[in-house]
């Protein structure tokens, strides 16, 4: 009996240790992979930059080249994507059964379920829409795209990760955050000494303050990474740019105006 009893809390307390090991490497690994989730983004970024550079000289055949390789980089990406999505919910949810875990199956399984929840618009297919959209917009600045009204065309230069576009508890735009945080359970983003001040204020059942949010909110899982950044810098640049283009069309109505008064 007293061997019996001494036992069971060791496995139990060999359980749990497997079960925190498991769920630090999926944290450490989508930590990891966010970085490089984040370096797609920057490459893909500048691979736009060069192509509308190359647009601008009307070199047609090198501008499709490169979005043949923007394809193959976004596929990538998305496959990125997806595994980072799979890690955070390993550390979310995984239990081991009865028997040894067949992580492979797991992974798969988990995986193919990613894949069917995942929006019919993805996020790499945003981006590329925005690539060929900067090329276009080199001739043919304020024009729809071929086959795309004019509010497609508008969605898409603010669609994607970003969730909030101000902060639900300074009020503050994400762009103008001095240190911008966001939530790993339900992908908002906030400013982080009012989202900490917030917690702390509101105790064990806090919920996230966005309109809406049913998700728990905690300290613990609140995170600031490389893709965070990128995604912000994007949301920034989209923002300078559709100025700038309200100018340039504001400016051409003027001179369109005062040809037809003369």
């Amino acid at each position: 009996m007293a061997s019996t009893s001494t036992s069971t809390p060791t496995f139990s307390g060999a359980s749990d240790a497997m079960i925190r090991q498991v769920k630090n490497a999926a944290r450490t690994i989508y930590s990891d992979n966010q970085s490089l989730i984040a370096e797609f983004r920057r490459a893909v970024g500048t691979m736009k930059e060069i192509a509308v550079e190359l647009e601008k000289q009307n070199q047609t055949d090198l501008v499709k080249e490169l979005e043949k390789s923007v394809k193959e980089l976004l596929d990538d990406y998305e496959n990125c994507v997806d595994f980072s999505d799979l890690m955070q919910s390993l550390e979310t949810n995984y239990q081991p059964g009865p028997e040894l875990t067949d992580f492979k199956k797991l992974f798969d399984d988990e995986l193919a379920k990613i894949k069917r929840s995942r929006s019919s618009d993805p996020q790499n297919q945003q981006l590329l829409r925005q690539f060929r959209e900067a090329v276009w917009n080199v001739h043919h600045a304020g024009q729809p795209m071929p086959g795309e009204e004019q509010a497609d065309i508008v969605m898409t230069c603010t669609q994607g990760s970003i969730l909030n576009i101000t902060c639900p508890i300074s009020g503050k735009s994400v762009t103008q955050l001095a240190e911008p945080v966001r939530s790993r359970d339900c992908k908002h983003i906030y400013e982080k000494s009012a989202v900490l001040q917030y917690i702390k204020s509101m105790g064990a059942r806090c919920v996230c303050p966005s309109a809406g949010c049913p998700k728990a909110l905690q300290a613990s899982s609140l995170v600031s990474d490389q893709l965070l950044l990128v995604e912000i810098e994007e949301l920034r640049s989209s923002a300078v740019e559709a100025a700038v283009e309200k100018v340039i069309e504001d400016l051409t109505n003027v001179a369109e105006d005062s040809s037809d008064n003369e």
